[in-house]
């Protein structure tokens, strides 16, 4: 067995005096899509954000690519190649869509896929309709492909994709699932946060399961798809 993309182990972490997250631990391997499910506060988004450094108060080891990065900025983790995809999109409202794509630009990376915006254009091919559109004209769908597309300028190794399939449009849906799916044959690794089974049966091989800042599951997507127990007491409404 390779050495895993991204390995998290004791994960703590906390907002404020409030305790959130405990003792989380997850793996993601190469060109891997793995689906971190939970109900709306489980703590899907902290562990992202934790992950990414975006939390002041963590404990716990994060590795990726096989180095430590639990004390590292933000930023030092991005220029490392790991990108991260936030559920509230920011875009730059003033900038047009060529604009934002050159705020996430970096230098092609040895062993990941390298994106330019024509790539980009094919793989969402309403952003190559309106490049000189502002960030802040688009629809909600357009702005969520244009945040992912601005993430992978970057050419990271592996993308933390945060909500994809929440409040777009089902045909957006769709177009976020073949996207994924494309990004995996490219050979990146993706650790989505989700909560629609069915989305997350369409393009992950395993799945974690939260509840209250806990793994409550582990396994593949076809383990949990078939699990009753678990879809009941950790995802059903």
């Amino acid at each position: 067995m390779s050495e895993p993309m991204l390995k998290v182990s004791g994960l703590n972490a906390f907002y404020g005096r409030a305790h959130i997250l405990f003792d989380v631990g997850l793996e993601v391997g190469r060109g891997e899509v793995v689906a971190l499910m939970g109900r709306n506060g489980a703590g899907k988004s902290t562990t992202m954000k934790a992950v990414m450094g975006l939390l002041p108060r963590r404990q716990g080891e994060v590795h990726f690519r096989g180095q430590n990065i639990a004390a590292l900025p933000p930023y030092k983790i991005a220029r490392m190649g790991m990108g991260f995809v936030p559920e509230d999109r920011r875009v730059f409202g003033d900038l047009t869509v060529m604009e934002n794509l050159d705020t996430g630009r970096q230098p092609p990376r040895e062993g990941a896929p390298q994106w330019t915006p024509e790539k980009l254009f094919r793989l969402f091919p309403n952003l190559g309709e309106m490049p000189q559109r502002p960030g802040g004209q688009m629809s909600g769908g357009e702005q969520q492909m244009l945040t992912v597309s601005r993430t992978l300028m970057g050419n990271p190794y592996l993308v933390l994709l945060d909500e994809p399939s929440e409040g777009v449009a089902p045909v957006i849906v769709e177009q976020m699932a073949n996207m994924i799916l494309e990004l995996k044959r490219e050979g990146l690794s993706i650790l989505l946060s989700e909560q629609n089974l069915h989305f997350a049966e369409l393009v992950s091989d395993r799945a974690y399961v939260l509840e209250k800042g806990q793994i409550r599951f582990s396994g593949t997507i076809g383990e949990l798809a078939q699990n009753e127990t678990v879809r009941r007491a950790y995802l059903s409404v």
